[in-house]
């Protein structure tokens, strides 16, 4: 059977601000410049204030496990060997929240209120996903 490729991010005008910090091993979110309010996923305009002007403020990375599932069937094809994974929703420090993927922790490390923080996963020249690794004390 042929290897079926895994979806890949493509960048618009919208969030090419997100993967080019991404792609730097920043995590950059937008911060409307009317309320301050800070927003993920990119969008054109502040859900608050209605606002267009924003920046590409460089968050924290740091945030807490909001909650998580364990897929055991996938979604999509191309994730069929990855089976079974991880997904989590975090809430970042700065407010928003974020879906990804736990990496580098055990089964222990993966519950809600675990303080984590982003890694990258550099997928091509273009693309690093935001990751999250659990936050140690230091």
């Amino acid at each position: 059977m042929a290897e079926i490729p895994v979806p890949v991010p493509v960048p618009d005008a919208d969030n090419q601000g997100f993967w080019d910090g991404c792609r730097r091993g920043e995590l950059r979110l937008q911060r409307c410049l009317g309320c301050g309010a800070w927003r993920h996923h990119p969008r054109p305009i502040c859900p608050r204030c209605q606002s267009f002007a924003c920046e590409w403020a460089l968050a924290s990375g740091r945030g807490v496990v909001h909650t998580f599932t364990i897929v055991h069937r996938p979604t999509l094809p191309a994730f069929e060997d990855r089976l079974p994974y991880n997904v989590i929703v975090v809430r970042l420090e700065e407010g928003p929240f974020m879906v990804s993927n736990l990496v580098g922790g055990s089964a222990e490390d993966l519950r809600i209120g675990a303080a984590v923080e982003v890694v990258f996963e550099p997928l091509d020249d273009a693309i690093s996903l935001p990751k999250f690794r659990p936050r140690r004390a230091r």
